[in-house]
C-alpha cells in the first residue's frame, strides 16, 4: 500500500530517492543534445561583446538579460527602429511584476 503524502508536498517525483538516469524515461541522446545546446547558448560571452551588448540594451531601455534573450531566442539584435517589439518585451516585463505582486 502507498504512504499517503506528507499535507504539504505538493505532489511531485521524490527528488532525493531517484536511483535513474539524469534524462529520466525519455531518450539520452535528446537530452544530451539539449544540454549542450543550452550550454554553449549560455556560455560567458567576452568581455567587449558583454559590454556592447549591455550598452545596447541600455540605450533601448531593455536590460542586458532582456536584450540577449531576444537575440537567443530570435536569431536578431534588435536596434532603434524595433520599436514594436522593445515596446513587447516592456509591456511582458510588467506584467511579470505585475504577477509576483500577486
Amino acid at each position: 500500500m502507498a504512504r499517503r503524502p506528507k499535507r504539504s508536498h505538493n505532489g511531485g517525483p521524490p527528488l532525493d530517492e531517484y536511483k535513474g538516469p539524469p534524462w529520466g524515461k525519455g531518450d539520452p541522446y535528446i537530452f544530451l543534445a539539449w544540454q549542450a545546446a543550452h550550454a554553449k547558448a549560455w556560455k560567458a560571452p567576452s568581455r567587449e561583446i558583454m559590454l556592447l551588448r549591455m550598452d545596447k540594451a541600455e540605450r533601448l531601455g531593455l536590460t542586458y538579460e532582456e536584450y540577449t534573450l531576444e537575440i537567443l531566442e530570435r536569431g536578431r539584435h534588435l536596434r532603434e527602429e524595433d520599436t514594436e517589439r522593445i515596446s513587447a518585451i516592456k509591456a511582458a516585463r510588467k506584467r511579470r511584476r505585475a504577477r509576483h505582486l500577486d
